[in-house]
């Protein structure tokens, strides 16, 4: 994930979950989300973090821009934002560590190997 104005990156490496599988399971079941990873789901505008094991930050986004933060989302709640058409789920701190806000846009590249 890389800032679309500046080029700086901003989430070295993100799984697109586009398949039903993925998208069900999300990060269920994982004990934590590795430093400098996410997740991100097309056509999502809410989340559920029942049986999760660690907050997560949430991105909601509409489009290249950042719609929505939510910083810390413990297990066991739920998130949404109505006008978003999809979300990235990152480690706990992520978003405020890297400086991202409401408004910021931001482009999802594919490493060389995806392009294969």
């Amino acid at each position: 994930m890389v800032e679309a104005d500046s080029g700086r990156c901003l989430l070295p490496q993100v799984e697109v979950a586009e398949t039903v599988v993925p998208r069900f399971l999300g990060l269920m079941g994982k004990r934590a989300l590795a430093p400098g990873t996410g997740l991100y789901f097309p056509r999502c505008n809410s989340i559920h973090m029942f049986f999760m094991r660690f907050p997560i930050d949430v991105v909601y986004c509409r489009g290249d821009t950042v719609r929505k933060i939510v910083h810390a989302l413990k297990p066991w709640r739920l998130s949404w934002c109505r006008s978003a058409d999809a979300c990235l789920e990152a480690p706990a701190g992520w978003a405020q560590e890297v400086g991202l806000s409401v408004g910021a846009r931001f482009v999802l590249e594919q490493t060389t190997e995806e392009r294969q």
